[in-house]
C-alpha cells in the first residue's frame, strides 16, 4: 500500500494546483443548481474519489504541451459525467452504498437521484459547449452513447452465467475505459496533436482503463469491505458475472470436464459439492448468498488460480498502456503518465 500511496503522490503532486481549480469549477456549478441538485451533487463531492479522470486529461494535456482553462474546464466536465454515471448504476443496481457512505439513491430514493444524474449529464455538456470545438464535442458525446450502451448491455445480461472473456472486456470497455480513453484523447486535442499521438493516448487510456476495471473486479474477490467502501461479491449478488469468475468456471470446466459427482441436498436436490458452475447460479437465481456462502465463491476463484489469471491479464493492460506513450516525448507529464497504470494496478480500493 506505501508503494500505491509514493505512485500516487508523484503523479497528483504534478497536478496538484490545476486539480484544485477543477474542484472548484465543480463547485461552483453545484452552487448554481437548484436546491435539490444542489444538495445531492455536494454530497457526491463531500464523499470523495481520486479524481483519476481529471488527473488523467490534465496529464495528457500537460504531455501534449497544453495548460490553461479549458484543461480546468473539461476536468471538471469529465469528473461531472463519471458522477452522473455512479449516480445511475447505484439506481439501477439497488446499491446502498458508496465510498463506505449511503449511496444517493439511498439517500434521496430513485426518482430524485436519476433526475440529479440528468442534470450533471446536461450541465457538463452545457460547460463543454463553451469550447466552441466539435473534436471535443464528438469525443464527449462517443463516450457518453458507450457508457449508456454499457449499461444497457450489462442490464441485458444480468443473471447470465455463459458470458465469455471478448463480451466481458466489451462492457469493460464500454463502462469504464471509454472514459479513460475519452480523458487522454482531450488532452491531445487540447494540444492539438498529430493524429498519431491522439490515437496513442487514447489507447493508452483505453489499456489503463481495461485494467482499471479488471482490478476493480479483483478487490470484489479480495479487499475487505471497509477498504472497498461497499459489501464484497457484490457484483455477483447483482447478478453480474465478472471475469476473475469466468476464468475459475473455464477451469473448474476444463479440470472435471462434463462430469460432476452429484450428491443431495436438504431440499431433494442434486450438486456437485465443488460445482462452481452450480454454486453461482445458485446465488444468480437468489441474489442473495443464501444457499452458497460468499466464502465458498471466494475459494472458488483463488483456488482455481483465476485471481493469478486476471491479476495477469492486468498487468498485461499495464504493459500496452505504457507502450503506447512511446509516441511522447520524454517530460514530467509523460513520466506521470507512466506512474498512472501502477498506481491502478496497486490500488485497494
Amino acid at each position: 500500500m506505501a508503494f500505491a500511496v509514493q505512485i500516487a503522490k508523484g503523479i497528483f503532486d504534478l497536478v496538484r494546483d490545476d486539480l484544485a481549480l477543477v474542484e472548484q469549477e465543480i463547485a461552483a456549478q453545484n452552487s448554481a443548481a437548484i436546491e435539490p441538485v444542489c444538495e445531492i451533487s455536494s454530497y457526491l463531492r463531500e464523499g470523495g474519489g481520486k479524481r483519476l479522470r481529471p488527473a488523467l486529461l490534465l496529464l495528457a494535456a500537460g504531455a501534449s504541451g497544453y495548460r490553461g482553462e479549458s484543461a480546468i474546464r473539461l476536468g471538471a466536465v469529465v469528473e461531472m459525467i463519471h458522477s452522473a454515471t455512479l449516480i445511475h448504476d447505484d439506481v439501477i443496481d439497488g446499491a446502498n452504498t458508496r465510498r463506505g457512505r449511503p449511496s444517493a439513491n439511498a439517500r434521496w430514493g430513485n426518482h430524485m437521484s436519476v433526475l440529479a444524474g440528468d442534470w450533471l449529464y446536461m450541465q457538463s455538456f452545457e460547460m463543454a459547449l463553451r469550447e466552441r470545438n466539435f473534436a471535443v464535442l464528438d469525443i464527449l458525446i462517443d463516450l457518453t452513447q458507450n457508457m449508456v450502451e454499457g449499461e444497457l448491455l450489462q442490464l441485458t445480461r444480468l443473471g447470465q452465467i455463459d458470458l465469455n472473456e471478448a463480451e466481458a472486456t466489451e462492457l469493460a470497455y464500454r463502462k469504464t475505459a471509454c472514459l479513460f480513453s475519452g480523458c487522454a484523447r482531450l488532452g491531445a486535442v487540447l494540444g492539438k496533436q498529430a493524429k498519431e499521438i491522439e490515437d496513442g493516448l487514447a489507447n493508452y487510456g483505453r489499456d489503463a482503463g481495461l485494467a482499471f476495471q479488471l482490478v476493480d473486479d479483483l478487490l470484489d474477490f479480495t479487499a475487505s469491505p471497509e477498504k472497498l467502501g461497499k459489501p464484497v461479491l457484490s457484483d455477483l449478488k447483482e447478478g453480474k458475472v465478472t471475469l476473475p469468475l469466468i476464468f475459475a468456471l473455464q477451469a473448474q470446466a476444463h479440470a472435471h470436464g462434463a462430469s460432476h459427482t452429484a450428491s443431495a441436498d436438504g431440499n431433494g436436490e442434486t450438486h456437485a459439492s465443488n460445482d462452481g458452475r452450480w454454486m453461482v447460479e445458485k446465488v444468480l437465481e437468489e441474489r442473495d448468498f443464501r444457499t452458497v456462502r460468499a466464502e465458498e465463491i471466494a475459494r472458488l476463484v483463488r483456488e482455481t488460480g483465476a485471481l493469478d489469471r486476471a491479476t495477469k491479464l492486468a498487468k498485461e493492460y499495464v504493459r500496452r498502456s505504457k507502450a503506447s506513450l512511446e509516441v511522447l516525448p520524454d517530460t514530467e507529464y509523460r513520466r506521470a503518465l507512466l506512474a498512472v497504470p501502477d498506481f491502478i494496478l496497486e490500488r485497494e480500493n
